[in-house]
């Protein structure tokens, strides 16, 4: 099963709160539980890229800009792209380097991004990260919001450490080795679980959206 559409969000909500009782007051604060789906191709991933350690607005602004300057924003448009499309659209060197490697690998058929997500998700990410510039973060959030995976839980993301850490009055924000322990108790719904968290991290930074797409 993939995550694509609202009553899949309520059937997987439905089984983590069943599965685990400590997700109840989690949801209750965190609210509605959103959907967020993107294409499962180049464009998709570069709203993923270009979402990293930015605000969602500048994000959103970035890609927009991208989107108008780079008509349509494909692999073969970024390719025929000059340094002066980047720097209007308000791309940074290194997301720049990351676009054009994924654009060159997804021309000459090296990867497949459609083609990733009938795959499992080991399978995926490993190919994924074989790709300069794309790490297990960004692997993990394209299977999740392009691919409808059900069971991945980006454990490097800072909101999600944060969301967990207060949720569960944790001392400190788990790693990433300790909240991928903590996140399989959420197995096979680990994508639901994921949304939760970044809906509650919400309400801990006053309306502050951290879902990266």
């Amino acid at each position: 099963m993939k995550i694509t559409s609202h009553e899949d969000i309520e059937i997987g909500l439905a089984e983590l709160l069943k599965s685990d009782k400590r997700l109840v007051a989690v949801h209750e604060a965190a609210g509605e539980v959103p959907l967020r789906l993107s294409t499962p191709d180049y464009s998709g991933l570069a709203s993923i890229i270009i979402s990293q350690q930015v605000s969602k607005a500048s994000a959103k602004a970035i890609f927009d800009r991208l989107v108008r300057l780079a008509d349509p924003l494909d692999a073969a448009t970024i390719l025929r792209a000059d340094d002066d499309l980047f720097r209007e659209a308000g791309l940074s060197r290194p997301k720049q380097r990351t676009l054009v490697e994924i654009a060159r690998v997804v021309d000459a058929g090296e990867l497949d991004l459609e083609k990733l997500c009938s795959k499992n998700a080991e399978e995926a990410i490993a190919e994924m990260t074989a790709i300069k510039g794309i790490g297990p973060w960004t692997a993990e959030v394209y299977l999740m919001f392009c691919a409808g995976h059900r069971d991945i839980f980006p454990a490097g993301d800072l909101a999600l450490q944060e969301a967990v850490r207060a949720a569960m009055n944790m001392k400190a924000r788990p790693d990433v080795k300790q909240l991928r322990i903590i996140a399989e108790d959420w197995a096979p719904w680990r994508s639901i679980a994921s949304r939760l968290f970044w809906s509650f991290y919400r309400t801990l930074r006053s309306g502050r959206d951290a879902l990266p797409v």
